[in-house]
């Protein structure tokens, strides 16, 4: 199919009465709108009170910005589609939302792995710290993150994007690589190689976030004080890391050997819990638990509540 560039891709739809549908969109949309709202909270907590710009919370806030940026991408396009009764993407509007997708995924990955170095260096090397992880290095993991992200995902749709195409129809609720390769016409040995690239480098990144964790819980073991501050600190992140983890791993695996034509709810739930879940949870359980933000969350909001009166 030569004129891949001008098809248009059929994504799955959820098989329901247009009532459900309708209720589908009325929650999906508090959902999204939560999201934003929560995530936003916590990135001008952190902007306006300059006791927070300390290097653990401006990594917080770009796992935020960064929840807003894969939420953003994944929302309007399923809102759509539940007013819709076929869920149709044009090819190059395919091709944009897995580059989003997969920069907001790479992001994330990378994102955690900087954070638990950073908590590493916190608690391991206290004194240290500050000659460690200095403004200027700040702006380097910012500026590494971002940018190695994009380059993963462009180097990905590229390869997607100069395949031909014999199909149509993806089994997915959103425009994803490895389904779309799969409707190839032609060897895809080159985009398989590179998908195993990138498993090995994040692969990487995933030891760097062991080393740093396991190197923490033996220094957490020593001290009531440091037992408390991993609780504080470390705790959130664990648990962004194995929630994000476990969907991304399961839908990866399932995609490349799973079958289609079972578990379909499971594999549905799965596929949106790493766009669905990290988002909105982050800046729950970040904002809950560190008392730093949860004060000056309170403290704006009584500041409010005392205009307002």
């Amino acid at each position: 199919m030569d004129n891949s560039t001008e098809m248009l891709i059929f994504l799955q739809v959820l098989n329901d009465t247009k009532s459900n549908k309708q209720t589908y969109f009325v929650v999906t949309l508090l959902v999204y709108h939560f999201t934003i709202l929560v995530n936003l909270t916590l990135i001008v907590t952190i902007i306006l009170d300059r006791m927070l710009h300390e290097p653990m919370f401006i990594f917080l806030c770009n796992l935020c910005v960064n929840g807003i940026f894969g939420a953003s991408t994944f929302y309007p396009k399923i809102l759509v589609d539940f007013l819709s009764d076929v869920s149709v993407t044009p090819y190059k509007a395919c091709l944009a939302q897995m580059f989003v997708i997969y920069s907001y995924v790479f992001c994330e990955i990378t994102t955690l792995a900087v954070m638990a170095y950073d908590r590493y260096v916190a608690i391991c090397k206290p004194l240290n710290y500050h000659s460690i992880i200095t403004p200027g290095k700040v702006v380097k993991f910012l500026i590494f993150t971002w940018l190695f992200s994009i380059c993963e995902s462009a180097i990905a749709i590229c390869l997607v994007a100069r395949l031909p195409l014999c199909g149509f129809r993806i089994e997915k609720l959103y425009c994803s690589a490895w389904p779309v390769v799969k409707l190839s016409c032609v060897d895809t040995t080159i985009n398989n190689v590179y998908g195993s690239v990138l498993m090995v480098l994040h692969v990487l990144q995933a030891l760097v976030i062991l080393f740093s964790y396991v190197n923490i819980i033996k220094a957490s073991v020593r001290s009531q004080e440091e037992r408390s501050k991993f609780m504080q600190t470390c705790l959130p992140h664990l648990i962004s890391l194995t929630n994000f983890s476990v969907a991304i791993v399961f839908d990866i695996m399932y995609a490349r050997y799973g079958s289609t034509t079972s578990m379909q709810s499971l594999r549905n739930f799965m596929s949106l819990e790493y766009l669905v879940v990290p988002p909105m949870l982050n800046p729950l359980i970040y904002g809950l638990k560190l008392s730093q933000i949860r004060r000056r969350i309170f403290r704006i909001c009584s500041r409010k509540r005392d205009v307002l009166k």
